[in-house]
C-alpha cells in the first residue's frame, strides 16, 4: 500500500514516472530537519514553493528548486512569467490552494494547469527527493521524470 497522498500517487502512475517511496516522521518534514535527520544532501532534496501573481484575478506559478539554492522571485521568475508582482503563497493559501501542507507540497499533483518551473539545477542531480504530498513521505526519482509533468519548463529560477 501506497504512504504517498492519493492524488500524488495517481499522478506518478499516469505519468509513468518510476520511484521510491520514503517514510518520513511527520516533524521531520521541513527540508532542513529531514535532510539532517535522514542523511540527505540539500542539493539532492528540492522545495515546491508556490508563488502567487498579484494579477486580477491571481494566478499561481508552482516553482521545483534545490534545497541549497534560493529561488529568484523579484529577478528571474517575474521575468519568465512577465508579471512584476509577485510573491510566495503562505502556508494557509498554499494548504487551500494544493491541498497539502507545507513539508509534504510536491509538483506531482499541483492543481491541473497550474505552470510549473523546474530549476535547471534539479536536473543536474543523479536522484532528487520530492514532496509525497503529506508531511508523513516524500519521492525519490530521477529529477530528468519531472520533465513528464504537464505544464513543467525547465528554467533557470534560483540563485
Amino acid at each position: 500500500m501506497s504512504i504517498l497522498d492519493p492524488r500524488v500517487r495517481a499522478a506518478i502512475d499516469s505519468l509513468g514516472i518510476e520511484c521510491e517511496e520514503l517514510a518520513c516522521d511527520p516533524e521531520l518534514a521541513d527540508t532542513a530537519k529531514f535532510c539532517e535527520h535522514y542523511g540527505i544532501p540539500l542539493a539532492n532534496a528540492c522545495n515546491t514553493i508556490i508563488v502567487v501573481l498579484k494579477t486580477n484575478p491571481r494566478q499561481y506559478v508552482g516553482c521545483l528548486v534545490t534545497g541549497d539554492s534560493r529561488i529568484d522571485v523579484n529577478h528571474r521568475v517575474s521575468a519568465i512569467v512577465g508579471v512584476k508582482r509577485l510573491s510566495f503563497a503562505n502556508a494557509e493559501e498554499t494548504k487551500e490552494l494544493t491541498g497539502m501542507m507545507i513539508g509534504g507540497v510536491t509538483v506531482l499533483g499541483l492543481p491541473e494547469g497550474m505552470p510549473l518551473l523546474i530549476d535547471r539545477r534539479v536536473l543536474d542531480r543523479d536522484w532528487v527527493i520530492v514532496g509525497g504530498g503529506n508531511r508523513s513521505s516524500k519521492v525519490r526519482l530521477d529529477p530528468r521524470a519531472l520533465e513528464k509533468i504537464p505544464g513543467a519548463r525547465v528554467e533557470e529560477i534560483a540563485q
